[in-house]
């Protein structure tokens, strides 16, 4: 059996190599890949869920379980943790483990870049975030590297936490600072919601036309970031329809509102993206398997390039 560690896997992971994974991830859940439904559990303390998500292709065939312990905050760890699990295809047996908290952060933050990269406009300079816990500033790191971000408006209830996001992204090179939402609504090229709001953060009337937004929170029934009555009038993109209409920010759609298109069938050419430069586009990542089996799958490969003995006894 093969196993990376955190300390490893957080050492070989990066924002080129999780961006290619979850692209070819993206391209195989729309073609051929089998998703199975999310398990969802709670753990004792208040607010501790865990999950099981799981998928097949043709090589690969495993599960993630991830947890959110939110009590971890008092502890200066990060709330959620991530274990990949590979089996073999051919067997069944169990082939890896993979501790991935880290990589998961650059995983869901490389959706975003990968959508952005689709579906925002080639000149789309200001990015806006909802949002300043631990993925937010993944998220906003991975989007610049794929298009050319010269500003960062960090939206958040709590000013103390968006001064520091927005110093922290000014670290890196990036131009950010706090802002209020309708503000920051009306400026933004691109929109990122990575939050765990129960209630839209916004007003479908602030964004302008051209303007791309990427749900990132909704992953659960009853979790909702946007306006639903944005929904009605914007080109509609997510990971899996399936699950994005049941736990993902589509859950919200109006029945005769237009089906959303899976992002893989995009990146085949199989569907249209973005036509013109006044389309909002909005794309719903709940987060799939196939994802993690991938990536997985990536981290395995650069552990052998780069000549770490990941055979475990």
């Amino acid at each position: 059996m093969k196993y990376i560690s955190e300390v490893l896997s957080s050492r070989l992971i990066s924002h080129e190599l999780a961006f290619n994974a979850v692209r070819a991830a993206f391209i195989a859940a729309a073609e051929q890949a089998e998703l199975f439904p999310v398990v969802i559990a709670q753990g004792h303390g208040p607010g501790s869920i865990f999950s099981l998500k799981s998928a097949n292709t043709a090589e690969l065939t495993g599960w993630k379980a991830g947890s959110y312990w939110p009590g971890n905050v008092d502890k200066n760890i990060p709330c959620h943790a991530s274990t990949i699990f590979l089996l073999n295809p051919e067997t069944g047996y169990l082939d890896a483990v993979i501790e991935g908290s880290t990589v998961n952060a650059y995983r869901t933050a490389a959706a975003d870049a990968v959508a952005a990269a689709e579906l925002a406009r080639a000149d789309a300079q200001c990015l806006v975030i909802f949002g300043t816990g631990h993925q937010a500033f993944y998220e906003c790191m991975a989007v610049s590297k794929v298009r050319n971000i010269n500003t960062i408006l960090v939206v958040g209830r709590d000013p103390q936490k968006a001064h520091k996001l927005a110093a922290k992204l000014n670290k890196q090179g990036l131009s950010a600072s706090p802002c209020d939402a309708q503000t920051a609504c009306r400026r933004a090229d691109i929109i990122i919601t990575a939050t765990t709001a129960a209630s839209p953060l916004f007003a479908a009337e602030w964004v302008q036309p051209g303007t791309h937004i990427s749900a990132m929170g909704a992953d659960t029934q009853g979790k909702q970031e946007l306006p639903a009555d944005l929904l009605e009038s914007a080109k509609l993109y997510c990971d899996f329809t399936a699950q994005s209409l049941v736990i993902g920010e589509f859950q919200h759609l109006s029945k005769d509102a237009q089906q959303p298109q899976m992002i893989g069938h995009v990146l085949a050419g199989k569907s249209a993206g973005r036509t013109n430069d006044r389309e909002i586009t909005v794309f719903d990542s709940s987060g799939i398997a196939v994802q993690d089996l991938f990536i997985g799958q990536h981290l395995l490969t650069a552990a052998v390039e780069a000549g770490f003995n990941i055979t475990a006894c």
